[in-house]
């Protein structure tokens, strides 16, 4: 299929609607999207026009979009570009829609902390089994996870050198803290 896909950075400029559909939950919010140009002669960055999409999201990314994000938070947005024209008070106006297959916090503008959703296999728990604790991921690991493998590693390297630290950078003390 030839459709036309983009990415976008913004802002939410509204607060994200979920609703329950026949075909799966959707969430709907107002994206804006401002250009932003580096002014020489005043040294100054200078703001553009503001465009304006609506971006919709489907079955899990709607939901987790909905409870994930608020107005005014910066996004990136990746999806199919949908552009409609409808006459509206004997007016003919376009619109602009993206169907978003991704979506997360544009970083260069925060932090955020991601929290991997449960599944609907995950959540049937026996009574003998308790339920996992707040922002933890109910069983292991998969086998080719490179994070997993990373620490098992580090892990095994540590015992080799008879379990001495050796200085180490930021990003490994991050991949081994646990």
């Amino acid at each position: 299929m030839n459709d036309t896909t983009v990415t976008l950075v913004g802002n939410v400029a509204t607060a994200v609607e979920y609703r329950e559909t026949v075909a799966g939950g959707v969430a709907r919010f107002r994206f804006a999207v401002t250009a932003r140009r580096w002014d020489r002669e005043r040294g100054l960055w200078s703001d553009g026009n503001t465009s304006f999409y609506t971006v919709s999201a489907w079955r899990s990314l709607g939901a987790n979009l909905a409870a994930s994000v608020s107005v005014g938070e910066p996004l990136v947005v990746h999806g199919r570009l949908k552009v409609r024209e409808d006459e509206r008070e004997g007016q003919r106006k376009t619109f602009v829609d993206v169907d978003a297959l991704a979506v997360g916090h544009d970083l260069t503008r925060g932090t955020a902390a991601f929290r991997r959703a449960v599944r609907a296999e995950s959540r049937a728990l026996t009574d003998r089994e308790p339920p996992p604790a707040a922002g933890s991921v109910p069983g292991p690991a998969p086998e080719d996870d490179p994070w997993t493998t990373a620490v098992a590693e580090t892990v095994a390297s540590r015992e080799e050198s008879g379990g001495k630290d050796e200085p180490t950078s930021p990003e490994h003390r991050l991949v081994t803290a646990s």
